[in-house]
Order: C-alpha cells, then sequence, then structure tokens
C-alpha cells in the first residue's frame, strides 16, 4: 500500500486508567503513522507508563511495549517525537500504575 493522501489526525486525549485501555484503533484500508505524543503527570508523585502498539487481533504486553514502565516524572510531561506506522486494524493501547496521567497522541492516516 502506498501512501496516496496523508491527513492529519488526533488519535486521541485521554486519562490513563490502571487498565489497559485503546485509545486509538488504525480504520480498515488505512495505515496511521504515530508522529507525537504528550503524557502529562498532573500528581505530586512520578508515575510509570506503558504504551503498546498492538497488531491486528492481538493483546497488548511485552512484545509489543513501546513503552514499558516508563516513569513520567511528578507534574511534568514525557514527550514522543517520530514516526511509527502501524496497520489497519492495530491499536494504540495505554496503562499506568496509578491515575493522574493524561495522553495527547496525534499524527497522520494514510490511505
Amino acid at each position: 500500500m502506498a501512501f496516496d493522501v496523508i491527513t492529519p489526525v488526533k488519535f486521541g486525549q485521554a486519562a490513563i486508567t490502571t487498565g489497559v485501555t485503546t485509545l486509538y484503533t488504525v480504520p480498515a484500508s488505512t495505515r496511521a503513522l504515530v508522529k507525537e505524543f504528550s503524557i502529562a503527570n498532573t500528581t505530586a508523585a512520578a508515575i510509570n507508563v506503558r504504551v503498546f502498539f498492538v497488531p491486528s487481533a492481538g493483546s497488548a504486553g511485552t512484545g509489543n511495549a513501546f513503552l514499558y514502565d516508563v516513569p513520567v516524572p511528578a507534574n511534568n510531561a514525557l514527550q514522543y517525537n517520530g514516526i511509527e506506522v502501524l496497520n489497519a486494524g492495530d491499536t494504540i493501547q495505554i496503562q499506568a500504575v496509578s491515575t493522574g496521567l493524561i495522553i495527547i497522541a496525534s499524527g497522520g492516516e494514510a490511505t
């Protein structure tokens, strides 16, 4: 699949909970380019976060972890800026050790 058209997309903005949660699912016949995300810690203590890029029909685990138990400093943010490609049906899934983290992710969808 060639990248004929790339449309900027906000993949999601959400509070990260202690359970694994899907932030974004790549639509059918589409590839997604993860360009950047920011994870803000709104608490006075560091909180570990996990971000997974899960293949279609897969589940979150160490084999598809992008970030795994990475601490987000108190009252601070963790930022990523690069390019990762996800295929149709793939998901971005998130999890934290405790509440208090917010994620905003964006990139592009290619059709």
